[in-house]
């Protein structure tokens, strides 16, 4: 941790209104990022945007995924902000998974950011001029190595929804997870068909991000596992974009110091070598003896897990995200 110190670039003069979108892991690593880099920085909810940007007169207005919380009304008041000369960028970080419901509002935008490597074209051939990439990262201020108690620890953990290509997996793989110290964590598990025999290990739920810090840092294993990307498939997607971007688990993971076993996305080379920093599986029997292996082999597990955290400190935090962005728009 002391080689790893996050540091933030030098402070550019402008006023950002940051609109948040409700993601606390998201929404705070990026205000903490921007109230380093900008001159001056204020925070509104989505029903307070406007009312906020005419306090403040902002030179750019920064709204965070605009889905889901925000008022029907959202576009036009983005067309007003821009009308009086204000700059105007989203970063969407659901995609491709809600694009139903992001691409009606993307041409709004003067810059349109998405985490989503599909996504980049979808956009610019619907209209959109500014459309630019920029990964997710983690938080290093929420999401770093702490000494969980005991009640947190586990052999192997999941944190996350019961989409249908995860129940898959693990209902798959339950005659052997129940002879282990296994947490799954999230909602939609009553999904599985091997409900007795994983029932003990499920914590039906959501966990707030500070809690799922706990429960990483408890964990020797933690699986992460994109959801389907299909329409249909608990999505909004019915372009049938492919998900070819990492999702925010897997950097948060990594900042805790944990060994990750993940499903392999395109672009996860791009931030992680699998087998230095980051492990990979395929199947449900590549999982298993790769879980196996590292619950039986601590001190690679423990080396693997401590270069993740190093690659995660060094190069994906939210500093370097917001001063990719700010360059972009500069």
């Amino acid at each position: 941790m002391e080689q790893t110190q996050v540091t933030a670039p030098p402070k550019e003069e402008i006023r950002i209104l940051y609109v948040q979108q409700g993601f606390e892991s998201v929404d705070q690593g990026m205000i903490g990022a921007l109230r380093a880099l900008a001159g001056a920085l204020e925070v509104a909810s989505p029903e307070e945007m406007l009312q906020k940007a005419e306090q403040t007169n902002p030179n750019l207005v920064l709204v965070m995924n605009a889905l889901h919380v925000f008022p029907a009304e959202h576009s036009e008041q983005i067309d007003l902000l821009r009308s009086r000369g204000i700059r105007t960028a989203v970063w969407f970080v659901d995609d491709p998974y809600y694009t139903d419901r992001s691409l009606p509002l993307a041409g709004h935008y003067d810059y349109v950011f998405t985490h989503e490597l599909s996504c980049v074209p979808f956009y610019r051939e619907a209209g959109c001029s500014e459309v630019h990439y920029l990964p997710l990262a983690a938080d290093s201020e929420r999401f770093a190595p702490i000494e969980p108690p005991r009640s947190y620890q586990s052999d192997v953990c999941f944190i996350g929804s019961g989409f249908w290509n995860r129940v898959a997996l693990f209902d798959e793989l339950a005659p052997y997870l129940s002879q282990k110290r296994v947490r799954i964590i999230g909602g939609l598990w009553s999904r599985l068909q091997q409900q007795e025999l994983l029932r003990p290990h499920i914590h039906e739920g959501w966990v707030e991000p500070g809690e799922a810090r706990i429960y990483y840092n408890g964990a020797k294993i933690v699986i992460n596992m994109h959801r389907p990307t299909e329409s249909g498939q608990d999505n909004a997607n019915t372009a049938n974009l492919p998900g070819l971007s990492i999702n925010p688990r897997t950097y948060e993971i990594a900042a805790c110091g944990a060994l990750q076993i993940t499903d392999v996305r395109e672009d996860l080379q791009r931030y992680y070598r699998p087998g230095y920093d980051i492990e990979t599986f395929g199947s449900a029997e590549e999982l298993k003896q790769k879980i196996e292996y590292y619950l039986t082999h601590e001190q690679e597990r423990i080396e693997m897990a401590w270069r993740s955290l190093r690659t995660t400190r060094e190069r994906h935090t939210y500093n370097d995200r917001a001063a990719r962005m700010l360059a972009i728009m500069k």
